[in-house]
């Protein structure tokens, strides 16, 4: 099993729809690196030499924010809106959804639970 950036790639997948499991690589940036790292597309993951898996995770190292490091950096982008107070940063805060959706029905992903009024057990 092939690891890399932290994240155990599945070994029956192709490494081009495998690598979209680490958090920051989509499928357009797993392609980028595998031209990058000169690896072709349909190599299954169990397939990998140690040179490709190398090459790999060296472009991902030097050229891409992946996992820890990139949801550090987007708690950190969240925090300083909240910091300083603008109306992206107070929807965050309430947990209210931030890009202008609507809110008098839906947005239940963001707001939680319905809770009725006037609903009481005895």
């Amino acid at each position: 099993m092939a690891r890399i950036a932290g994240v155990d790639l599945p070994r029956d997948k192709t490494v081009e729809y495998a690598l979209p499991y680490i958090y920051g690589i989509g499928h357009s940036r797993s392609r980028q690196i595998l031209a990058e790292a000169k690896v072709p597309l349909e190599t299954p993951v169990r397939d990998l030499s140690e040179q490709q898996a190398v090459a790999i995770r060296t472009v991902i190292a030097e050229k891409h924010k992946v996992e820890g490091e990139l949801r550090t950096e987007m708690n950190m982008n969240i925090k300083r809106l909240m910091d300083i107070g603008c109306y992206r940063g107070l929807r965050h805060r309430r947990g209210l959804p931030v890009h202008g959706q609507r809110t008098h029905t839906n947005a239940r992903t963001r707001k939680g639970r319905k809770r009725g009024i006037g609903t009481r057990s005895k």
